[in-house]
């Protein structure tokens, strides 16, 4: 039996689909080249933007297209979109055979099962008809296959319901791993040669353990472990291993405590890049949005952080065009960009999501205008992002090599612990190694790096 995963949106879903991944292999499954001959194709989705949903329906159209084609094989469509539509999707598309939500991935097996077996298609899985509703649990693994970096997600769901995310919505409440299960897979990992890690959550600050004593075992310190415990119990854990570099997604300004700033200081695996999330730089639109902190607030934070941990870059999240947003309330983001000045950011226009609050909100803005907004955002942050990069020529740098780049066989691409990108000549060997390098000049935003020497 052969599957084939299409895979959308966050990281999180990178991670899960990974894990689904191995389950098939652990069955004795075969991944397909491509959709067109496989015995299972899986969509893991997005719902963050309608556009996201919109890409998927077209994928769903052409899959069922190739089903009269090709005849039968089974379509499955997981993740937040699953979630949100249930099993009206299957109503849109009949040719969809199992949706499978983000908290019913526990499903899965028996859909394997199912497919083993020759079953009806389009209903549940039998083992899945005995009335429990499927409750979410994590994954033990989130490696891809040969990969030397991996996610490793600590949460599930968010709290803070942003009145433009429909996340809260399709992830459901706030669900903590067990710090028990984070060093396994740690473990495993580190067993398996991997350099580089990241830890995910929807908002990783709020993670918090209480579970079943054990975070009073020994190793695991005190009776709660909140996220800076958890992250001095990564670094300890990791100690001497092979894994090199840690980083974390998403940090909420809202929450961001001086004794995490403390534990990235103290240990050097943790990267020198954070990206926190301002969304807006007027204080009325985050009252709008939901997001519990003030511009203020946000801008004291920063300079914590570099006083904390000097080096350190910053990316961001800026959203323009929120209902009711003034000119002046832009100009109060351009003016944070300015005082903050990030390394990168991703920037949006804001787009209704029907079941978030913000869908019912008065004064949306013209899409013209949403635009117009949303060029001035971007043409800032690429002004920023060039002067930075510019002032980083000549440093000395450690860099994991990931790739072969894509416009020349005989040079690597590799990236710094401040997520800086530099193409370096190179041999393929040299792919999920470190190397230190000196970044020479720049091609855009990519740095043309030389001098390089690998590093154990």
């Amino acid at each position: 039996m052969t599957y084939f995963f299409e895979t959308y949106g966050c990281q999180m879903n990178t991670a899960e689909s990974a894990a689904l991944d191995l389950v098939c292999r652990e069955r004795g499954w075969e991944k397909a080249s491509g959709g067109e001959n496989a015995d299972l194709v899986l969509i893991n989705t997005c719902s963050v933007r309608i556009t996201a949903e919109q890409r998927v329906m077209g994928r769903l159209a052409l899959y069922a297209s190739l089903k009269k084609k090709r005849g039968p094989f089974i379509l499955v469509v997981a993740g937040c979109m699953a979630q949100r539509l249930g099993e009206d999707l299957k109503k849109k598309i009949p040719a969809v055979d199992y949706v499978m939500g983000t908290g019913s991935r526990s499903l899965f097996p028996f859909i394997l099962e199912a497919a083993e077996n020759g079953a009806a298609k389009n209903g549940p899985p039998a083992r899945a008809e005995q009335g429990e509703k499927p409750v979410f649990s994590f994954s033990s693994s989130h490696l891809e296959e040969g990969s030397f970096r991996s996610f490793v997600p600590i949460m599930h769901g968010c709290n803070n319901f942003c009145s433009y995310c429909i996340v809260p919505y399709v992830r459901g409440r706030e669900i903590s791993r067990s710090p028990q299960s984070i060093v396994n897979e740690l473990h495993l990992l580190a067993g398996k040669g991997v350099r580089e890690i990241t830890l995910l959550g929807q908002n990783v600050n709020s993670y918090r353990w209480e579970g079943n004593g054990s975070a009073g075992r020994p190793g695991f310190p005190g009776k709660v472990l909140d996220f800076p415990a958890l992250l001095a119990l990564v670094a300890r854990e990791l100690k001497g291993s092979p894994v090199r570099w840690v980083r974390f997604l998403s940090a909420n300004p809202g929450d961001f405590s001086p004794r995490t700033m403390r534990i990235m200081a103290d240990n050097r695996i943790f990267c020198r890049h954070l990206h926190l999330p301002v969304q807006h730089g007027s204080d009325h639109i985050l009252r709008m949005m939901n997001r519990r902190y003030n511009r203020k607030r946000y801008l004291a934070l920063v300079r914590e952080i570099r006083a904390s941990i000097p080096g350190i870059t910053l990316s961001t999240d800026i959203l323009v065009g929120f209902p009711g947003e003034t000119e002046a309330d832009l100009e109060e983001t351009l003016l944070l960009m300015e005082e903050v000045r990030f390394l990168y950011a991703y920037m949006y226009h804001y787009n209704p999501r029907e079941g978030t609050a913000a869908y019912g909100f008065p004064g949306r803005i013209d899409e013209n205008v949403r635009l117009e907004r949303l060029g001035r955002v971007i043409a800032l942050q690429q002004k920023h992002t060039a002067e930075l990069l510019e002032k980083r020529i000549g440093s000395r740098e450690l860099a994991l090599i990931e790739g072969i780049s894509r416009k020349n066989a005989d040079e690597l691409i590799s990236r710094t612990e401040r997520d800086e990108t530099a193409v370096v000549p190179g041999r393929a060997s040299m792919i999920g190694s470190f190397a230190e390098l000196t970044l020479r000049s720049l091609n855009g935003n990519t740095f043309r790096a030389g001098d390089i020497a690998p590093v154990e």
